[in-house]
């Protein structure tokens, strides 16, 4: 009797899981985050500057809802061990920030670590997960990033198991952001009790460098490309659930170009859509990549199907991701530092044959759309013909 007991409250577990991934992040969820450019020093005056923004800028009408504080946000454990925020950063309480942040249409998240520490050396959830996820219920929070900090000795997947299952039975929808790096290949299991999870170290705000801090390294925009791409694990992506190469730098020590190219590729990913720039003090420019519908539109497919790289003529590239409705995302990347003159003859090159996706150019003729210009560019019939900027992108939209 006792091994059956065991049996239903295991399905029971699973099922409930299942619920929570098919209730949340349909879609590649989209905010902001406050990591890339405030780190620690965060208060809730910014955040609430922050939700004024999202809304005045137009960010939250093209979609980015999820408002996340990251690391150092926290205060001390009270006697009973629950958490509580600094007093004279957040003196209001988190609960009256998530209330303020609700009351913009908007969602809050907040951030903690499956260690005994966070990263920025902060109180984490270890042996606190049920405690924790309750007090963040009644707080009102929507999502939760959980790094990977002061975790020797643990086990991955059973630490998050632990806050997944931790969430679900604080009874509100609570989207898990699984921020284990990679290290112990969370594709392969984050989908029972997440909804996204880092698959690689930390990004940085440049083209193609790597950043040693000692034991790790952050990366620039390339190599968290190619690692994402060479890695094989576009499958494990779908509606639910979704393979996230951190958070964007689009805004920060980028160039225009750069911006544009960068943002272009995370949709083309399918990648979540966290911002990571000042949005007080963005750009036009800035905004116009953040905010384009277009390209957001291709980010946020149903059909959920990450990008493969399709041709490689190493400082060219070119990435396929099949969309919705027989339709498809083309994304011509220079990765060089020099124009690249673009001739790509539809009729002459390889049809595609991703699965149950098909796009045989040899049979049919898609109509372009030209994705950052926001214009008609022909069809399939001609060969494509532009000048690439270097560091820079051209994104078509196909269909019938």
């Amino acid at each position: 009797m006792k091994k059956l007991l065991l049996i239903a409250a295991a399905l029971a577990s699973f099922s409930a899981f299942a619920q929570k991934n098919n209730d949340l992040a349909k879609t590649p969820p989209m905010g902001w985050n406050s990591w890339n450019t405030f780190a620690c020093d965060i208060n809730e005056k910014l955040i609430k500057e922050m939700a004024d923004v999202m809304v005045s800028s137009g960010m939250r009408d093209a979609g980015y809802v999820y408002l996340n504080l990251d690391d150092c946000w926290h205060g001390q454990r009270d006697s009973l061990g629950f958490i509580h925020p600094d007093p004279q950063r957040f003196p209001s309480g988190i609960k009256a920030l998530a209330d303020y942040v609700h009351s913009k249409g908007l969602k809050i998240g907040i951030y903690s670590d499956a260690g005994w520490k966070t990263c920025g050396g902060k109180p984490g959830s270890r042996g606190y997960e049920f405690q924790d996820a309750l007090t963040y219920a009644k707080w009102g929070i929507d999502y939760l990033k959980y790094d990977w900090c002061y975790t020797e000795g643990l086990n991955a997947e059973e630490a998050y198991k632990s806050i997944g299952t931790a969430l679900v039975a604080s009874g509100r929808p609570i989207v898990l952001s699984i921020c284990e790096w990679g290290n112990h290949k969370p594709w392969t299991w984050g989908a029972k009790y997440g909804h996204l999870w880092r698959t690689t170290g930390d990004i940085v705000d440049c083209w193609d460098c790597e950043l040693g801090h000692g034991s790790w390294a952050s990366k620039g925009i390339l190599r968290i490309l190619d690692m994402q791409i060479d890695s094989g694990i576009r499958q494990y992506a779908g509606p639910g659930h979704w393979n996230d190469p951190d958070m964007m730098e689009v805004g920060n020590d980028l160039t225009v170009s750069e911006s544009r190219a960068h943002f272009s590729l995370w949709c083309m990913l399918a990648a979540p859509l966290i911002a990571g720039n000042d949005l007080r003090s963005m750009t036009k420019e800035t905004k116009e990549i953040l905010t384009n519908k277009e390209m957001i539109a291709i980010d946020q497919d149903s059909l959920g199907v990450q990008c493969f790289r399709w041709f490689d003529y190493r400082t060219f590239q070119v990435f396929a991701k099949p969309l919705a409705n027989g339709e498809l995302a083309v994304c011509f990347l220079n990765r060089g530092e020099t124009p690249y003159n673009i001739n790509f003859d539809w009729k002459d090159t390889e049809n595609i044959y991703d699965g149950p996706h098909v796009y045989e150019f040899n049979k049919t003729t898609y109509k372009l759309r030209d994705v950052w210009a926001h214009k008609d560019a022909g069809t399939t019939a001609k060969p494509f013909v532009a000048t690439l900027a270097p560091h820079d992108v051209i994104v078509l939209r196909l269909k019938k």
